[in-house]
């Protein structure tokens, strides 16, 4: 086991750059547009709630940290 902060600097690091290059190229075009998102348009105010997409988000968070208790 490696210790410090680098080798977890580094792994966030290459996370984001493989979200930041699916977001660039349209591979997570459907987060935000789930069913359960609430987006409510009027004139004067528009207001989104993407209670679908953060509960995709929290599983799959959550399913990572639970992975990485056993590894």
């Amino acid at each position: 086991m490696t210790s410090g902060p680098g080798p977890l600097l580094v792994t966030l690091g290459v996370v984001l750059i493989l979200v930041g290059l699916l977001i660039w190229s349209g591979g997570l075009r459907w987060f935000g547009h789930l069913p359960g998102d609430i987006r409510i348009e009027r004139e004067s105010v528009r207001v989104y709630i993407p209670l679908a997409s953060m509960l995709v988000v929290s599983v799959v968070l959550s399913l990572i940290l639970y992975l990485k208790r056993f590894f």
